[in-house]
């Protein structure tokens, strides 16, 4: 309807003598959405205001304008032009209420041809140990995005890019050694090294043969500085160990990957593809992945200074150049994601997000400086930016550090509040915005716990069509009355479902669902408490559990795009 009626203000539009490209312009700056206001119309549109400063007339006068020729039209019953210029649509009631019933068939995609092939990288931690509360927002927001482009009909996969080349790596299995021959105790353990008891069941999977002769007798054992304690263990084990080295490192990588999967499995999270850095090759090999990426930045917007190799970023508007390739032949963290993303470029994606920390807001223009010194154009690239979640327990915030060994688990948090109230909670504010995750509220039951609210309403809706079929035989298939309105507000609100979802995948916005639940369940609730439903008369009540259950296939339509489940209990 939206679609239609929409067709009949562009084609009245184009009547006012425009050239093509004011129009188009009007147009893309109008909106016409459903009302927030039954007073105001069911649909209502800015376009005559958008439009009067581009026509140079007055709002009003283009609004009568258009306001004659869709009074044409026989699904409109009246048109009211309010303020400064709105156009307020009163659909015939029949109408109306048949958009209910096309709105709960959930069948607006987009176009054929602007479906897209799209990859969202997200989650990423380094896999040297188990998944903690602070990854959980941003595996709860890259899945719930990947299944709200794919419902729109995009074709969205998941990945996980496992960071298994680097110095973390190397420190995680420094510490499996270090806990498999006890050459610290916890007093003196190395400050720089990991030390949560998940290490000490790594450890405990070596073959102990491997750590007959093990000795650090050179290295003190209370440096001044930890880092290059570490390093220094680090480079001693791998020349003097390289058996046990290998051993601890593929025993250990194995290990914490298979956790994180568990972890994300239970969060309800799938990654199709997981993506090892490893995988990138070595930067001297020139045939290799990182290889072949640096010699294609090289040749397009690199430089030597130094000894070192620079990708001139500040020609994309970075603050600086920066270093991909030390003096010493080394590459820089940022050399392999260049390679990584060339690669995920390469697999000839239409767009590629990263689900990213914001502590990687100054990351961004060096990845489209290489995205664009590498040939490809760096719109193909959207960075998501999501805020660390801050758990507070008993009104305490609780620490997340995986190197300490003190932290909550995110299996820890899925088993004390289950799946769909944590995912709900990370979803619950724009994912860039700072959020504060209160267990205490998380489960209370009451309207000041949203997740309770929402689910309530499904549920009370539930229980009110299984007390409906004790004397019917099955629920109603269709509307005894074409004028019925008892249910108008809740109906309207209902039929904003498709330009929320819309809103959210333009802008992957997730959390706007849960905004528009919260309000959907304040206007059932409401008519919960001013109607005693099924005290009504037959007709009244079959016309009434029409509408309530398909306004509960949008709340469980909703909660599933969001990777929750609809309670029919509470």
């Amino acid at each position: 309807m939206i679609a239609k009626i929409s067709a009949l203000i562009n084609k009245r539009l184009s009547d006012l003598g425009l050239e093509d490209q004011s129009t188009n312009q009007i147009i893309k700056n109008s909106k016409l959405s459903f009302s927030d206001n039954l007073d105001k119309g069911h649909l209502t549109t800015n376009i005559a205001m958008v439009g009067a400063g581009v026509a140079k007339k007055n709002p009003k006068e283009i609004a009568e304008f258009i306001k004659k020729s869709l009074l044409e039209d026989q699904s409109i019953n009246k048109i009211e032009i309010a303020g400064p210029g709105f156009i307020n649509i009163f659909l015939e009631q029949e109408i109306f209420l048949d958009l209910l019933c096309k709105c709960v068939q959930f069948s607006n995609q987009v176009p054929e041809k602007e479906k897209q092939k799209i990859q969202v990288e997200f989650v990423s931690a380094n896999p040297t140990g188990p998944l903690h509360v602070g990854h959980g927002r941003g595996a709860a927001y890259g899945d719930a995005i990947i299944r709200l482009l794919n419902f729109k009909g995009h074709d969205a996969t998941g990945e996980y890019y496992v960071n298994d080349a680097g110095r973390q790596i190397d420190i995680l299995t420094c510490s499996i050694i270090l806990r498999g021959k006890n050459l610290f105790n916890d007093d003196d353990f190395p400050e720089s090294a990991y030390k949560a008891e998940y290490i000490n069941d790594i450890a405990a999977k070596i073959n102990p043969e491997f750590f007959e002769n093990l000795s650090i007798d050179e290295i003190g054992k209370n440096p001044n500085d930890p880092e290059k304690q570490i390093d220094d263990l680090i480079a001693v084990f791998k020349k003097e160990n390289p058996d046990l080295w290998a051993e601890s490192r593929e025993i250990g990588l194995a290990y914490v990957i298979e956790s994180i999967k568990d972890d994300l499995q239970k969060f309800n999270v799938i990654h199709e593809h997981w993506f090892y850095e490893s995988s990138l090759g070595d930067i001297e090999d020139k045939e290799s992945l990182l290889g072949k990426a640096i010699e294609t930045v090289k040749e397009n917007n690199g430089y030597e200074k130094d000894g070192a190799l620079w990708l001139q970023s500040t020609n994309h508007g970075d603050d600086k150049d920066r270093v991909l390739v030390r003096e010493d032949g080394r590459g820089t963290y940022l050399a392999s994601d260049v390679a990584y993303h060339k690669n995920k470029l390469d697999r000839n994606f239409d767009v590629i997000v990263n689900v990213w920390g914001s502590d990687h807001h100054g990351y961004i223009k060096r990845i489209e400086s290489s995205i664009e010194s590498m040939g490809y154009s760096k719109e193909r690239l959207r960075v998501q930016l999501v805020q660390f979640a801050n758990l507070f327990e008993n009104g305490k915030k609780v620490k997340m550090s995986t190197r300490s060994g003190e932290f909550y688990k995110l299996s820890d948090l899925i088993e004390k509040l289950g799946t769909d109230v944590s995912r709900f909670y990370y979803l619950s504010k724009q994912a860039d915005q700072h959020l504060d995750f209160d267990l205490s509220l998380a489960t209370e039951e009451n309207k000041e716990n949203i997740y309770f609210y929402i689910q309530y309403a499904h549920a009370r809706i539930s229980s009110l069509e299984q007390k409906y079929l004790l004397s019917n035989d099955d629920l109603p298939s269709e509307l005894i009355s074409s004028k019925f309105s008892l249910c108008d507000k809740l109906i309207l609100k209902s039929l904003k479902f498709d330009e929320i979802i819309d809103s959210a995948v333009e802008n992957l916005q997730p959390h706007l669902i849960i905004f528009y639940l919260k309000d959907l369940a304040h206007q059932f609730h409401q008519f919960y408490n001013d109607h005693n439903i099924l005290k009504s008369d037959a007709k009244t009540q079959n016309d009434i559990m029409f509408v309530l259950s398909n306004v509960k296939k949008i709340f469980s339509k909703s909660l599933e795009l969001l990777g929750i489940s609809a309670m029919d209990k509470m």
